[in-house]
């Protein structure tokens, strides 16, 4: 009889332990779905995406549009906006830009090989770059922003420094 007894309490005992986890887990990924700010970054529920996040880059009557990736470096990037910024042109390849806040990029991958088309962040410099053309020599420190949806060839033929206004595009 004490057996049984001992055994029913220790079921009880367990069946208790388990509805505790399981309610400060449902708590822990209630609070990951909502809202959040931290470090200046505005996280998007689980619910929302960033694949139809786009910024539009200005200059010169034309324009450049970047279908985002979701990433907290993009997303600490799109807290920042609207930006005004000068790009100047470097090694025959890309366009670059100091920002004067840099970039999160913890918990990243970084060290992609970028490409044709790539909006990226250099965290060594803390500066964006726009590839106008691919650049073969791999990186460990380069965080890719999105990818350029059009107008990359309003970028090519720019030879001097050029002021670019960076906004959100509404969804």
């Amino acid at each position: 009889m004490k057996k049984m007894l001992r055994l029913a309490s220790i079921l009880v005992i367990s069946v208790a332990l388990v509805a505790c986890g399981n309610n400060d887990s449902s708590a822990t990924e209630r609070d990951s779905n909502t809202n959040k700010h931290l470090n200046g970054v505005v996280e998007q529920s689980k619910g929302e995406s960033m694949a139809d996040t786009r910024v539009k880059l200005m200059f010169s009557n034309k324009e450049v549009f970047v279908r985002m990736y979701d990433n907290p470096a993009s997303r600490d990037f799109l807290a920042q906006l609207p930006l005004t910024i000068t790009f100047e042109d470097y090694i025959g390849k890309e366009k670059i830009s100091i920002l004067k806040k840099r970039l999160s990029i913890d918990n990243l991958q970084a060290g992609n090989l970028s490409k044709k088309g790539d909006f990226a962040y250099y965290a060594p410099w803390g500066n964006i770059a726009i590839f106008y053309k691919g650049f073969e020599k791999a990186t460990n420190d380069l965080v890719i922003l999105g990818q350029i949806e059009s107008g990359k060839e309003n970028l090519e033929n720019i030879d001097n420094d050029f002021t670019v206004n960076i906004e959100k595009v509404p969804k």
